[in-house]
């Protein structure tokens, strides 16, 4: 009765080969050709999961060197066709002028116990082998993984989101349209807070704000590097760039005014500001920081803190043509270009439109 199955597989009968397909699975539920048979019948009437499953399943228990060249034959089929429809349904997501922008995809954290069978789907919707899947995605912060068309990204973000595997896609154009502040000191905290602050045009002003308004804090530090003089293995002496701090940034976001306060230590001038900092002149750039944070602390004790920027800018560094895009509204002196201010302002950019 095979013989048959395979005859009206020839001439595409295939009603007539789901009637013998049916009785042989009665009688030969094993048999490796059956379930060969079985899996073309569902390729061909286009019940593609069905077939990648009974074809998979024979590659791990067949011995048949003919059924092993035909199976990995129909999983190749298989394979086209999903990259066929995948082109087609990108395709179809880019159609409109808002969706060729330049985006970002960010992958958020999962926890342990669920990485695995995440990382199988993963694979799966993003074609990778699952070993690799199981090292991009995060456990901890977030991972930028891909930038490109806002359009294509959605279209993959939605796949991964139905599978259970948080993420989020923003286009570069909503983290340029938030205003940045970079705040001077804060001269008044009661009834309202004002700051003075300078905007863009780098013109100096004052903006009042209630507490209540912020909704979210971002931390994050950013290396200081430096030209230092060393000596290497053949005791001569050259030029290396090495980290020689770091600069502590504190974003503050009012989304109801579409801005983000922006603080930085050794831009916060203690001396002029409200007076919370007892003995400010005399204290450590660090000492002050650090009291200042605290009392920061204590006036929004329910905001939520983001502070995995270093996990995200690790991701995030090598990304230089993307980058190249971002203004950091970050006045840091740097004898050389760097990635970092940028990298901080996306990563706060992106807490800010989420």
């Amino acid at each position: 009765m095979i013989e048959q199955v395979a005859i009206a597989f020839e001439h595409k009968d295939y009603q007539t080969a789901a009637k013998l397909l049916k009785q042989l699975q009665k009688e030969s539920p094993e048999n490796s050709w059956v379930q060969y048979y079985l899996g073309r019948l569902h390729e061909v009437t286009e019940k593609h999961q069905d077939a990648e499953k009974i074809y998979r399943q024979l590659l791990r228990d067949t011995r048949n060197a003919k059924i092993v060249t035909l199976t990995r034959q129909g999983l190749r089929r298989l394979q086209e066709i999903e990259l066929e429809e995948r082109q087609r349904a990108i395709s179809q997501a880019t159609t409109q002028a808002s969706d060729i922008e330049l985006g970002v995809l960010v992958l958020e954290p999962l926890s342990k116990e669920i990485k695995t069978e995440a990382s199988r789907k993963f694979a799966q919707i993003m074609q990778l082998d699952p070993y690799t899947a199981r090292l991009i995605l995060p456990s901890r912060g977030w991972r930028l993984y891909r930038t490109g068309q806002v359009g294509e990204l959605k279209f993959y973000g939605k796949q991964l989101q139905q599978a259970g595997i948080p993420c989020f896609w923003a286009t570069i154009t909503q983290i340029q349209q938030i205003q940045v502040y970079q705040v001077k000191y804060f001269q008044a905290s009661t009834p309202q807070a004002t700051v003075i602050c300078r905007n863009e045009l780098n013109q100096l002003g004052s903006l009042t704000f209630d507490w209540s308004e912020i909704t979210t804090r971002v931390i994050g530090l950013l290396p200081i590097f430096e030209q230092v003089v060393d000596v290497d293995v053949r005791r001569k002496l050259e030029w290396k760039t090495q980290t020689q701090d770091y600069a502590q940034f504190c974003d503050l976001h009012i989304p109801g005014r579409r801005c983000i306060l922006r603080f930085y230590d050794h831009g916060y001038e203690f001396q002029q500001a409200l007076k919370i900092i007892p003995q400010a002149s005399q204290n450590t750039i660090r000492i002050n920081w650090n009291s200042l944070s605290s009392w920061i602390d204590q006036q929004l004790p329910q905001v939520k803190i983001w502070s995995d920027f270093t996990f995200f800018a690790d991701t995030t560094l090598d990304q230089t043509e993307m980058l190249s895009h971002i203004k950091s509204h970050i006045d840091l002196f740097r004898r050389e270009q760097t990635n970092w201010d940028s990298a901080f302002h996306l990563y706060s950019g992106l807490v800010f439109v989420k």
